[in-house]
């Protein structure tokens, strides 16, 4: 075992946070294509816990995607990714870009807000977008992702979130345990493709107190396409090691109370063999080529998360209590570049983000008349500091210092017996200290510094959501939902691109998103259908748009996304399922002159459509094949020197299938097979396609083979 395994940073931030709970407006998708052998699940027996208060989904006005354990399992027979996992199941977010980062991979043509146990991983201060892939999807005991901009979460959930919610120990026993163990291969083009993961998981009850700890390691070899070239090297996860470490207890105070904490580290980290060699684009891919490199291993080097939670369901009367502190620390190391239009001269950056937060929560039960209903409130307390340095010790986004105060009261009420009503308010009052710093020289010299004042930036602003949802009718269930959402995108990106000597002279006015939508969901005999239609609109938006010369610059403009998901389901028979899913979005900016201009590709994805088709004829064997169909999109010309700008080339269709199955020997010891890209396609990812740039211009990973050893007891 080589010694940086489990090499932690030297720096060990602790963390806590709260398990998120507050009212959502929210619709589930009934059951996920894509998904694993459980039954259909029904709406009446899933419970929300993403938001700010457990609820039925059915009465939830809104679109929300929960991902099972056995979902995330049956994902996991052939991929340890959760950005692709994710890309695979949940309708309305971009393809994975099958890379160490998750730039492009927007929810609706938004940005998202990603949460472990409620805890914010995102960095909205400054996107590194490394924040999908900061948790091993072993510990997950699901996923809740909720679409369209969530006020209630507070910065940065401009499409909306991404919870994930962390295991905990249902065992009676004083222990039991789960060890797995296995091996990945490309099996057409093996040489030097061999990878490997193993994982430990212990959990019990003993009288009041519960546990699970346990922990995970892998690596993944080196990357090839369906030709058997080796995968260019940027941003990629060829020769990676990723770590997890993981533990969550609970004591059992009394009937009405309990106090828990959460644990995890994570980290991942590419130690290639291999530097790109740069095709050309649209011709010929860029490939790795066997050489050493120059930079300090890229990836997440650590991101640590601690929660210490206390609830209580009889605070007063009948009032639940949930009170939560957190701390987290995250670090995100870029690739090593020899030259970049941003500085002179070759450097490496670091992005750096500690936050501490605490969270009071209150709901309490009432009723007019004969009219139950329900309110929850409380108050959501954070700073952020965030930062992006060189290796070499050249600042190149100074600290930002923010401080969030943000009060919020969520209104649910039963005006009949079918009809639900819901409504809230939440006021952001935010704050970023940014000192006075010198940007980095654009040539030699000196050449290019600028000498810039800081100063403060308030953030306040009020925002409401509102919604119904109708659900006497398993055949039509409907609903209609408004929800706003606020976020400082990007600043250090602003920060950093000064050209003026103070940044109150900056546009840094926070982006504020109005979402409206209608859907329904349908149950009928063995299909179970869902549908859902959208518009989101910010006056102010932002988007990140080539100025020509290469360099990427944020853009304000007023902004409108809009598009359309569906869902079906069919139970056909005990031993078949079969489902599919259909999402377009679309999304436009308006220029000073009144025109319109479409987004690109790195905040609009193509159409996208998966289905599965489940086989288990018996409880100790089943079998999935997963397809998914990214389609077209082709909304820009070239400019005037004959290319396409940054993220704005066409992207034509990519065809994938994955199969997965496992074998359950006995009670103790269990198989599973997986084969990703299941016919070897040789195909560019929609990301490297819409980039318009050479070192991007990569292929995706040709048929990758997995074999696992699961042993319980």
């Amino acid at each position: 075992m080589k010694k940086h395994f489990f090499k932690i940073s030297s720096k060990p931030y602790l963390f806590l946070s709260l398990i998120f709970s507050t009212s959502v407006f929210a619709q589930v998708t009934d059951s996920i294509p894509s998904s694993t052998n459980d039954e259909v699940i029904s709406v009446d027996e899933v419970v929300v816990t993403a938001g700010r208060k457990s609820e039925n989904i059915n009465k939830i006005p809104s679109s929300v995607t929960v991902i099972s354990q056995k979902q995330i399992q049956e994902q996991m027979e052939f991929t340890r990714d959760l950005s692709q996992i994710l890309g695979n199941l949940v309708p309305g977010l971009s393809v994975s870009s099958n890379k160490s980062i998750n730039a492009g991979q927007t929810l609706r043509g938004r940005t998202i807000l990603v949460l472990i146990d409620g805890i914010p991983q995102s960095t909205p201060l400054m996107n590194g977008s490394r924040d999908i892939r900061t948790i091993d999807p072993s510990v997950i005991e699901r996923i809740e992702v909720i679409k369209g901009a969530t006020s209630i979460y507070g910065n940065g959930s401009g499409g909306g979130i991404i919870n994930y919610i962390t295991k905990k120990s249902f065992n009676k026993n004083p222990i039991s345990g789960q060890t797995s163990a296995g091996i990945t291969a490309n099996p057409y083009n093996g040489n030097g493709t061999l990878g490997y993961r193993f994982s430990q998981f212990l959990s019990g009850n003993i009288k009041k107190f519960s546990y699970m700890v346990g922990g995970s390691i892998e690596y993944t070899g080196l990357e090839r396409d369906g030709k058997g070239l080796v995968l260019g090297q940027t941003d990629g996860t060829s020769n990676s090691y990723q770590n997890n470490i993981y533990t969550k207890l609970n004591y059992q105070i009394n009937d009405k109370s309990a106090v828990s904490l959460m644990y995890n580290f994570y980290n991942s980290t590419q130690h290639a063999n291999y530097i790109s060699q740069n095709g050309v684009f649209g011709v010929t891919p860029t490939i790795g080529v066997r050489a050493e490199d120059p930079g300090e291993h890229t990836g997440t080097p650590h991101n640590h998360n601690l929660i210490v939670r206390y609830n209580n369901n009889e605070l007063f009367g009948k009032t639940q209590f949930d009170a939560s502190f957190y701390l987290t620390s995250f670090q995100s190391m870029n690739r090593y570049v020899t030259y970049t239009p941003s500085w002179y001269g070759p450097g490496q950056t670091k992005i750096n983000s500690n936050k501490k937060g605490l969270r009071f929560n209150f709901n309490t039960p009432f009723s007019i008349g004969n009219l139950p209903g329900e309110v929850t409130y409380g108050l959501d307390l954070l700073t952020d500091q965030t930062f992006q340095d060189l290796v070499d010790g050249r600042v190149y986004i100074p600290k930002m210092n923010m401080t969030s105060f943000a009060p919020y009261a969520q209104l649910k009420l039963d005006l009949f017996q079918d009809l639900v009503f819901k409504g809230g308010v939440r006021y952001e009052n935010d704050q970023v200290k940014v000192k006075d710093f010198t940007t980095l020289a654009t040539g030699p010299n000196g050449e290019g510094v600028i000498d810039v004042q800081g100063g403060k930036f308030p953030y306040k602003s009020t925002t409401f959501n509102a919604g119904l949802r109708y659900s006497k009718y398993d055949i039509f269930n409907p609903f209609v939902s408004f929800t706003q959402g606020f976020s400082i995108n990007e600043l250090g990106r602003v920060v950093r691109s000064a050209t003026e000597s103070t940044l109150t002279n900056l546009n840094t006015k926070p982006i504020l998103t109005n979402n409206y939508e209608a859907g329904f969901s349908s149950r009928y005999k063995m299909f179970n259908f869902t549908a859902a239609y959208f518009v989101s609109t910010s006056k102010d938006g932002v988007n990140l748009v080539d100025n020509g010369n290469g360099v990427i610059r944020p853009q304000r403009a007023p902004e409108r996304t809009y598009g359309f998901e569906l869902t079906l389901d069919a139970t056909i028979s005990r031993a078949f399922k079969a489902g599919a899913t259909y999402a377009y979005v679309e999304g436009k900016s308006e220029n000073s002159d009144g025109s319109k201009k479409y987004l690109n590709g790195a905040r609009i994805s193509p159409p996208k459509t998966t289905a599965y088709v489940r086989f288990s004829p018996s409880n100790k064997l089943n079998l999935a094949l997963n397809w998914v169909l990214t389609g077209n999109r082709d909304r820009f010309d070239v400019n005037a020197k004959g290319v396409y700008l940054t993220s704005e080339a066409p992207v034509t269709s990519v065809n994938l299938f994955n199969l997965s199955g496992n074998y359950q020997i006995n009670n103790n010891w269990g198989v599973t097979i997986g084969v990703d890209n299941l016919f070897n396609a040789t195909y560019y990812t929609v990301a490297s396609q819409y980039s318009a740039n050479a070192a991007n211009y990569v292929r995706g990973v040709g048929t990758t083979g997995t074999f696992m050893v699961n042993y319980k007891f």
